[in-house]
């Protein structure tokens, strides 16, 4: 389903702090995690270098002056040839305008960032709980399905340091 002709789906830069604050405002509800995306922002120079950056995308879908919908990806350059993939770290529609196609229309927008950047593939982990339903039928809509496991590993502050 295309998003309707009323979305536009704009990539943050460096100029774009407001809209970067509404779009983690938007993440935060919609993930039901206010606290995380919220309570302590990066100040204003950090955001300035990571919406300049060049291995950060930020994509807001905005509708009628709203951010309703918006995608975090990183850039990961590999060792193994001369390329990179794309790791879609978050994407969240927000609740009253799913199922519209933003969150395929903000895919399509990223795989012609992703390809202008010289990346081969986009990759996205889902959890398998009942919760994520919608975001698994949608990437097994627009890709291959791998099963993997995530790990989360704690970095110490000991280890930071170097010690």
């Amino acid at each position: 389903m295309a998003a309707g002709t009323n979305v536009r789906f704009h990539l943050l830069s460096s100029s774009d702090l407001l809209l970067m604050d509404r779009l983690l405002a938007m993440f935060g509800k919609a993930f039901h995690e206010e606290e995380t995306y919220c309570a302590a922002r990066p100040g204003r120079e950090y955001m300035e270098r990571l919406l300049a950056s060049e291995e950060f995308i930020a994509l807001a879908a905005v509708k009628a002056d709203e951010v309703v919908g918006g995608i975090a990806a990183y850039v990961l350059r590999k060792f193994e040839q001369e390329r990179s993939e794309v790791y879609l770290y978050d994407l969240a529609v927000a609740e009253g305008h799913r199922r519209e196609g933003i969150a395929t229309g903000l895919i399509e927008c990223l795989k012609g960032i992703a390809a202008d950047r010289g990346a081969y593939v986009i990759f996205v982990q889902a959890d398998t709980g009942i919760e994520d339903a919608a975001a698994i039928a949608l990437y097994s809509r627009l890709g291959a399905r791998e099963s993997v496991l995530h790990f989360d590993i704690a970095v110490s502050a000991s280890s930071r340091k170097g010690g």
